[in-house]
């Protein structure tokens, strides 16, 4: 697994568990919910490091 696959993970995961291919059309839902991921993360460890 190489380290851009490792970042793309979970939305790979949740493209697969609807049923469409991630690397085509639906690239862009993997988009979406790589960046809520990571949001939600990026959020809780500033929130830990300022409260």
């Amino acid at each position: 697994m190489t380290l851009s696959e490792a970042f793309l993970w979970p939305g790979t995961k949740v493209c697969e568990r609807l049923g469409v291919d991630p690397e085509g059309e639906a690239g862009l839902i993997r988009w979406m919910v790589n960046t809520l991921v990571y949001l939600i993360v990026s959020l809780a460890l500033v929130w830990v490091l300022v409260v």
